[in-house]
């Protein structure tokens, strides 16, 4: 469950260093910007402390990354521009729990207790509650219907992702392999991404050979430099430090346990937001931050 938390942590550092390196790079580059320079980072670790690519669990971490870093993040960046970021952030968050949770007891057998479910439902009340749209607060672009299926995808992405990770461990496991460590994490964060980064590169050359490519935004020389930080930041929080963690996570923990914890990821960016860029957090925001770590604690300690 630490690592859980770790990971909803890097998650929300992320976000703030994600906001920078888009507005300097667009969207698509800055994505596959971060995956290429966390690619590079957990390759160094995983060919000399890590295990490389000798784990038995080595397809299945490579197909849940083409579903979670690869569809599930096309999912993310078709849903921005149609439902915004608050509604995408909601839908994805909170329809991944339930589709891993099903998903791996249909498969795998993983039961949840009534609790754990109870609990589990209550912390992404917490976090709807705290960045749901409203009326005083509603969605800065225009709400389109087809945006819902880009979220539906991108929460599939996540769920499913999450779902073959957990496959990935009972190989791992069955095969003789230690997997409730940093190392395991690290190693397996290595190999999804690595299937990520290439799917999203794939992606790009295709946009660019049918010149769907937006260009990038125009900015200065100070800016430039400025940017390199944010994208080098933005990939050591969120596919090293964040994947990592989340992969550690799921070594040990039930997707539909995990899950419910790395959703409060956005609630954990707000008082980050407050401290590096002045952002006041909403009277309702705190609230659904406290309904959300109320429920955190109980699952805790339902575990």
């Amino acid at each position: 469950m630490v690592a859980s938390f770790l990971a909803a942590f890097f998650f929300a550092l992320n976000a703030t260093c994600a906001s920078h390196s888009v507005r300097a790079l667009g969207a698509l580059r800055a994505n596959l910007s971060r995956l290429i320079v966390a690619t590079i980072l957990l390759a160094l670790f995983a060919h000399t402390i890590g295990h490389g690519f000798t784990s038995a669990s080595v397809g299945w971490f490579f197909l849940s990354g083409l579903i979670g870093m690869g569809l599930g993040d096309l999912g993310v960046y078709g849903a921005l521009p149609m439902l915004g970021s608050r509604l995408t952030v909601l839908m994805t968050q909170c329809l991944a729990a339930p589709i891993a949770a099903l998903g791996e007891w249909l498969w795998l057998g993983t039961r949840l207790t009534t609790l754990q479910i109870f609990w589990g439902s209550v912390i992404l009340v917490g976090v709807a509650v705290a960045i749901m749209p409203s009326k005083s607060s509603p969605p800065k672009v225009h709400v389109r219907p087809i945006g819902f299926l880009f979220g539906l995808i991108a929460a599939a992405g996540q769920g499913f992702g999450a779902l073959v990770s957990r496959k990935g461990v009972t190989v791992a496991t069955a095969a003789g392999e230690h997997v409730a460590n940093v190392t395991f994490g690290l190693t397996a964060a290595y190999h999804r991404i690595l299937a990520g980064v290439v799917f999203i590169a794939v992606w790009v050359l295709v946009l660019r050979l049918l010149r769907r490519l937006s260009a990038a935004p125009v900015i200065n020389a100070a800016e430039r430099r400025t940017s390199r930080f944010w994208v080098l930041a933005n990939g050591l929080a969120g596919p090293v430090a964040g994947v990592g963690c989340y992969q550690w996570a799921l070594a040990t923990t039930p997707g539909g346990l995990v899950l419910p914890i790395a959703a409060t990821a956005p609630l954990l960016s707000i008082p980050i937001a407050f401290w590096l860029e002045g952002d006041r957090p909403t009277r309702r925001s705190i609230v659904g931050a406290v309904i959300a770590v109320t429920g955190c604690i109980a699952l805790t300690l339902n575990r």
